[in-house]
């Protein structure tokens, strides 16, 4: 179970009244919410515990740009950490933005799947392109919910590894 205050009070606060479940394509930005993340850095945004691996810490900044459906600003994040958790976000964020070839070529430099939710992060693309291009409900509502599942569980995972 996801629970948002486990991250400390300024990501909690970033969280609250935040829908996970994003579009599985680019979706609008939320403008209130990135007008908060404008104004978190690392820092701020870990001022409450011990900072123990700073590149993982970006990964959940970028991860929360991807929330906040602000593509660009959470490309100009992830596609700075050079690490298999960076290389997964970039690559969830080129998915989101259609590019699916890009998004594969992501995944594969992570390695492959960092998360349970999404065992063949290559084969969710294809899932979430025919998705996208089908137009079928049930299929986008899957994926979403898949896509809920792995952003919440490669968040975790980062924050745990930023803290540790």
């Amino acid at each position: 179970m996801f629970d948002p205050n486990a991250y400390g009070p300024v990501i909690a606060d970033l969280l609250k009244n935040v829908d996970r479940a994003r579009p599985i394509d680019a979706g609008e930005p939320d403008e209130r919410l990135g007008a908060k993340l404008s104004d978190v850095g690392l820092d701020e945004a870990f001022a409450h515990a011990k900072l123990a691996d700073p590149a993982m810490a970006r990964c959940c900044l970028a991860a929360l740009w991807l929330l906040a459906d602000d593509l660009e600003a959470s490309h100009a994040i992830s596609q700075g950490v050079d690490t298999p958790a960076g290389s997964y976000w970039h690559g969830v964020m080129h998915r989101r933005e259609g590019d699916f070839g890009n998004a594969k070529y992501w995944f594969r430099r992570a390695g492959g799947s960092l998360v349970e939710a999404v065992e063949d992060p290559a084969g969710f693309v294809d899932q979430v392109e025919d998705a996208i291009n089908s137009g079928d409900k049930p299929q986008h509502a899957a994926c979403s919910a898949t896509q809920q599942a792995e952003w919440e569980e490669l968040f975790d995972w980062c924050y745990e590894q930023a803290v540790a």
